[in-house]
This record gives C-alpha cells, sequence and structure tokens, in this order.
C-alpha cells in the first residue's frame, strides 16, 4: 500500500489539516505526523492532552469504498487492534475500550476520533487521529486516568521507531478489511476487549441508572450489547452508556 507521510510541528489538529487533502486512492493512505498540537481533540467537546514532543500525534486519511456503511465501525476495530499488536510488544494488560480507546489496566493510553465522509452510498474517506501518550511522564488536564508507556515501561520510546510499527500493524488490519475478512476483525476485538469477562458497572446516560453488566459483544454496526446481572439484554450506542471506573 501506498503511503505519503507528511511531517508538521506546530498545528491545531492533524484530522483537520488531512480534511483539506485529496482523497487518496482506494491502495493508498496519507498520513499526517505533528510534534504538536494546539486544538488535539477527541469525542465530542473532550480535549487531547499532550507535551510538546513527547507522544505520537498523527492522523492516517484512507478511502474505504469496500467497506458497506452499516458496516463501518470494523475500520474502528481495525485501527484498535492495529495499536494494540504493537503496544504488547512493550508491555502486558493492553486491552480495547469500546469503542476505540486503549487501555493498560483501567487507565488510558491512547485515544482515536475516527471521522468518515460519504458520497452517495458509499463509505468515501476515513479519517483516523491517533493520540497515544508515550514519553509524558506527568498530565495536567482534568482527564481522570491517563498513562503513558514511559509510566509503564520506566523508560522514554523512539517516537520514529513505535510510528513506524504502527503504520506497518494498520496496514495489515486495514488490508484485512478492505479484503472483506471482517469476521476475524471482529473476533479478535471482542477477544480484546476490556472488561471482556465478568460483571462490571455501567451508567445508562439517559436514564441515570447504575448497573452491573458483562459485554455479550460489539458487532460492525459498533452498538455495544451488555447483559445486565438479572439477564436483561442492553444496547448501546456511542455516548448512551458511561463505563464506571
Amino acid at each position: 500500500m501506498l503511503k505519503e507521510i507528511i511531517h508538521l510541528s506546530d498545528i491545531p489538529s492533524t484530522n483537520d489539516y488531512l480534511t483539506s487533502l485529496p482523497t487518496p486512492a482506494p491502495d493508498a493512505m496519507t498520513i499526517a505526523v505533528a510534534s504538536h498540537q494546539t486544538a488535539g481533540r477527541g469525542q465530542g467537546s473532550n480535549k487531547w492532552e499532550s507535551e510538546d514532543g513527547k507522544n505520537l500525534l498523527f492522523s492516517i486519511l484512507t478511502s474505504p469504498v469496500s467497506v458497506p456503511i452499516a458496516q463501518q465501525f470494523v475500520l474502528s476495530m481495525a485501527g484498535a487492534l492495529a495499536l494494540k499488536h504493537v503496544l504488547d510488544r512493550y508491555t502486558k494488560d493492553i486491552t480495547l475500550k469500546w469503542p476505540n480507546d486503549i487501555y493498560w489496566l483501567d487507565r488510558k493510553i491512547s485515544g482515536t476520533l475516527i471521522e468518515t465522509s460519504v458520497v452517495g452510498k458509499t463509505l468515501k474517506r476515513c479519517i483516523y487521529g491517533i493520540g497515544l501518550n508515550v514519553n509524558q511522564n506527568r498530565f495536567f488536564s482534568d482527564a481522570p486516568n491517563p498513562v503513558s508507556l514511559l509510566n509503564i515501561t520506566g523508560h522514554d520510546t523512539p517516537l520514529n521507531l513505535l510510528l513506524d510499527d504502527i503504520l506497518q500493524s494498520f496496514e495489515h488490519y486495514y488490508t484485512l478489511v478492505i479484503n472483506g475478512n471482517h469476521d476475524a476483525i471482529v473476533s479478535q476485538y471482542n477477544a480484546a476487549l476490556y472488561r471482556s469477562s465478568g460483571f462490571h458497572a455501567y451508567k445508562d446516560v439517559a436514564t441515570g441508572e447504575e448497573f452491573d453488566a458483562s459485554i455479550h459483544h460489539v458487532g460492525t454496526d459498533g452498538l455495544l450489547h451488555l447483559v445486565d446481572n438479572k439477564g436483561n439484554n442492553r444496547i448501546y450506542s456511542l455516548k448512551q452508556v458511561k463505563f464506571i471506573i
């Protein structure tokens, strides 16, 4: 797969930067890498804290025209698996917190903001905006549970080598998606989920109800299927349920 990598110093957002660029061919991708973001974004109104030059901040622009719109969450699954595959080389206890955060134990090491564009009935563009805490030692925002690779391993990790490994891993998983190997992606994603076994605490955002449940599965539609401790099936989309940690 053809890759164009654009290195940037200080910009508001790598996702916003790629939004202005042409759509790559289906067998290509464009990557924007920044040493610092002044307006890095997370889900909704969330911001991403990152010390200048200490972490990986990058976005990947692709054109996944072969992926059905109704199954586009498989792209999110593939991106999360790509990160986990690399981080597993550095430490144990890396899991995927639905929908697309990367956790070490109960702490967040990475987040991804995915933005897609549809033309007619075709998924034309997909931008993965990834923030990965690597060499930052302290965090000062109100984020409840950040952690870095430095915090875990006790030593710095070369950012350029880590990025190369992640892009190679991303290409592998993204190619599986493009080739239609969705079942393999779904199976691996569900097996790697944070809280994949046992009952844990959740909160229904609409009602405020707190309950204990186990994860049944997540499908390519992105819905989280839970079974509560009374045997009731509960199905949630993004922002409808909170993990109580």
